[in-house]
């Protein structure tokens, strides 16, 4: 996937090989040593950024950025000591003609002020008038949205307006690790192609700026137009409190409501996410009450006063972490005319294979108390969205056309993010996904996960298209497109109603291998990473992960969408779901398939290359 920022290219990680070996602070950059951990940086020269240095091993230095002497903001940067991993950009333009001084305090250890001299950020930092953000990265998803650099993780505020998709993210700007939220802002007209748009929001008095959403306000219910784009947020510093912002421009830029904070609790909660009732004409909110493991539920006429009507959660479902980022809405059941709502729960740590994953909930809401639906023990099951490790912070996009309820996640793990092998950016998110709701033979309600329609617009070539195979112990082996990097989609109908187990393995030419098998007998589907590839940066990242296959006939469909570093399987038109990180040190090249304990069949398999 290619992103375009203007006006954002041309200098970066050629200073890769610079050291700290008898070199002097750049031209146009002033550097005043005053103690052993403190140091004045002041701009003299002209350019658009400042690039600065980071080294990823070293703690954080706060940086307090001074305009005409007066604080303008503080970010924290791990400021290169001793080699330079990368830089990131600081954006000068907002300050022409005015003074800038950044009084920087490291949390390094010196000894004298000699010593702290040395630090390669010194001597390194640069004036610039561009920033090149051409990717360097072999992991970098192809077709998966990514932030252009710096560190990602959850999506927020999502909305959908005149034809574009808005999808916000919990975004470091100043170095590839969890620091300094913002939030990052992509927009698209496809759900493929991602434009990357300036920051929206950025950290003020109240603190960083956390997860959140987004709506319109189609009847002008907080008095800012018709249609505003409202936004409600967590603001997190030694508290968390809920804060309200307005954009009249879809979105680029935002204001903020000037009586923040609109909800404040004595206790942990974040993560906001509203919707307009249009029954009861008034807005909903759900907020996590995280370490309480529950779900608040608020409402309001016009989002600025609001009044706490109930809770879900205390004792229910998955409890082993925290509780974050809900989404509440209604759904029509696959094949009948019942609505059942549906309450998104992301969970951390706690998750079915460790880590952080999405539970969710089937029950009814009257606009005030949500109820679970119990199964037949009376008892309320835990359910999940997604099978696999990668897949949290899962939310919707609010105003979608033609009723759909389009989400997307974070494919990542609280386990593992900040240590998986890249450095230009961190974190991708999930394809996007329509949620639906089925009946399982259990008499239960649950949701399918398939992947958007506009996904097939990533296809290319048809390279394989066989059809009515029989599967026994011998593999059958077919090739992968070798185009672009080896990314691709693979669809196949199976039938194992004679076999007992089919094991699909997907291999490249140095042994790594991805195993996966369906279990007949049990009803399942494995994921198998443990020789994917690198896999040694985290002692939780070698894993198996198992799906039910919702499923009685022993009949399976599967689509997979193979990127750079991740996989994802889609079972039965998204009936199960596992989404995984893979970091191959070659492509996949081969797909081979084969059946144990009785006869399988093919009876469609397709393979597209893909754009």
């Amino acid at each position: 996937m290619k992103k375009i920022v203007k006006g954002l290219m041309a200098m970066m990680m050629s200073g890769m090989a610079m050291t700290s070996s008898g070199a002097s602070a750049s031209e146009g950059v002033e550097v005043n040593h005053l103690g052993v951990s403190n140091t004045l940086v002041r701009v003299t020269g002209n350019g658009r950024y400042l690039l600065l240095p980071v080294q990823e091993s070293i703690d954080d230095a706060r940086v307090n950025v001074l305009v005409d002497g007066k604080l303008d903001k503080s970010i924290n940067v791990k400021l290169a000591k001793s080699k330079v991993d990368y830089f990131v950009p600081f954006d000068l333009s907002p300050y022409k003609g005015h003074e800038v001084v950044m009084n920087v305090v490291t949390t390094q250890g010196r000894s004298t002020v000699r010593e702290a001299k040395d630090d390669a950020c010194w001597k390194n930092m640069t004036l610039s008038d561009s920033f090149d953000t051409t990717n360097r990265e072999k992991y970098r998803p192809a077709y998966h949205h990514t932030p252009l650099y710096g560190w990602m993780n959850d999506p927020n505020g999502m909305f959908y307006k005149d034809g574009v998709w808005h999808l916000y993210y919990q975004h470091n700007p100043y170095g590839s690790k969890w620091q300094n939220l913002s939030w990052g802002h992509s927009s698209s007209k496809d759900l493929i192609n991602w434009e990357v748009q300036p920051e929206a929001l950025e950290p003020n008095g109240l603190g960083m700026v956390f997860s959140g959403s987004c709506a319109l306000d189609t009847n002008n219910t907080a008095g800012y137009g018709n249609n505003a784009v409202l936004g409600l947020y967590t603001s997190a510093d030694a508290s968390q409190t809920q804060s309200l912002v307005w954009s009249n421009d879809n979105g680029g830029t935002f204001e903020f409501y000037p009586a923040n904070p609109v909800i404040t609790l004595e206790t942990e909660a974040r993560d906001p996410n509203m919707f307009w009732d249009d029954d009861a004409k008034q807005w909903v909110l759900l907020l996590a009450h995280s370490l309480e493991h529950e779900m608040l539920v608020f409402t309001s006429p016009d989002m600025k006063n609001w009044t706490l009507q109930s809770s879900f959660g205390k004792g229910i479902g998955a409890q082993g972490g925290v509780w974050e980022c809900p989404d509440l809405f209604k759904l029509k059941v696959d094949g009948t005319d019942e609505e059942k709502w549906m309450l998104i729960c992301n969970l951390n740590p706690g998750g079915p294979f460790g880590g952080s994953a999405t539970q969710y909930f089937i029950g009814d809401f009257d606009g005030k108390t949500f109820v679970a639906d119990t199964d037949t023990n009376g008892n309320i099951p835990t359910k999940w969205m997604d099978f696999g490790k990668d897949h949290y912070a899962t939310v919707s996009w609010s105003d979608a056309p033609d009723n759909r309820r389009t989400v997307i996640g974070w494919m990542s793990n609280w386990q593992y993010a900040a240590e998986v092998p890249t450095m230009q950016f961190r974190s991708a998110n999930t394809l996007p996904r329509e949620i639906g709701l089925f009946k399982g033979s259990d008499g239960q309600i649950y949701a399918s996960s398939a992947p958007s329609p506009e996904l097939l617009a990533l296809r290319d070539k048809l390279t394989l298209n066989v059809k009515k195979i029989n599967l026994g112990k011998k593999m059958r082996t077919y090739n992968l497109p070798a185009d672009n990097g080896g990314i691709c989609e693979i669809l196949f109908d199976l039938d194992a109603r004679k076999s007992k187990n089919v094991e699909i393995e997907l291999k490249n030419n140095v042994g790594e291998r991805v195993v996966m098998e369906y279990d007949a007998v049990a009803h399942t589907l494995s994921f198998d990473r443990r020789e994917s590839g690198v896999v040694d940066f985290s002692q939780d990242f070698p894993a198996v992960t198992v799906a039910p296959t919702f499923e009685t006939d022993n009949k399976i469909s599967l689509r997979v969408f193979i990127d750079r570093s991740s996989i994802e399987v889609f079972g039965n038109d998204g009936r199960f779901v596992m989404t995984n990180l893979v970091f191959p040190t070659e492509p996949y090249t081969r797909l081979s398939v084969s059946s144990q304990g009785g006869n399988a069949k093919i009876e469609n398999l397709r393979i597209f290359s893909i754009k």
